[in-house]
């Protein structure tokens, strides 16, 4: 099964729709593996939001993504990466389209509720980043043979 890492960002949180967002990824038939509320500092942002450095949002969006805790997850599941960012939707809010939750629930690039990782090398990274190896749990989903058929799961 592959894995990939989702952060509910300050928006979701203070919006009270947490419930919601893990809520559309478990209804999906993904497992979450991993979660956690953290506050995310200085040293955290500067590594995870290294490609936005040079950019004149940035330090925006570090006051942002600093200014309450976020919600993170390494969710795991055929296809999870993939799978994942199309439950998002496009980065742009007013872009995504409704049945994605940035289409329901965002209106922004920035406010946009979820991060999600873009690439299973991104996954990794991310989920080594975020969670201790103790932190990340292997367990049976009961209604697993109702998800996925034996060829996928065993593939």
């Amino acid at each position: 099964m592959e894995r990939t890492f989702v952060m509910l960002k300050p928006d979701a949180v203070n919006r009270r729709l947490l419930g919601e967002i893990i809520g559309r990824i478990e209804k999906k038939g993904l497992k979450i593996v991993g979660l956690k509320m953290i506050m995310l500092n200085d040293k955290i942002l500067d590594i995870h939001y290294a490609h936005h450095k040079n950019k004149a949002f940035f330090p925006r969006l570090k006051k942002f993504m600093s200014s309450s805790p976020v919600v993170a997850m390494v969710v795991e599941g055929v296809d999870a990466v993939e799978v994942v960012r199309k439950l998002c939707g496009p980065t742009n809010g007013r872009e995504a389209v409704p049945g994605t939750i940035r289409g329901d629930f965002s209106m922004s690039v920035q406010s946009n509720l979820v991060h999600a990782s873009d690439s299973k090398e991104k996954a990794e990274e991310e989920i080594k980043r975020f969670f201790k190896k103790e932190e990340i749990f292997n367990y049976p989903l009961s209604n697993e043979h109702l998800v996925y058929s034996k060829d996928e799961i065993n593939g």
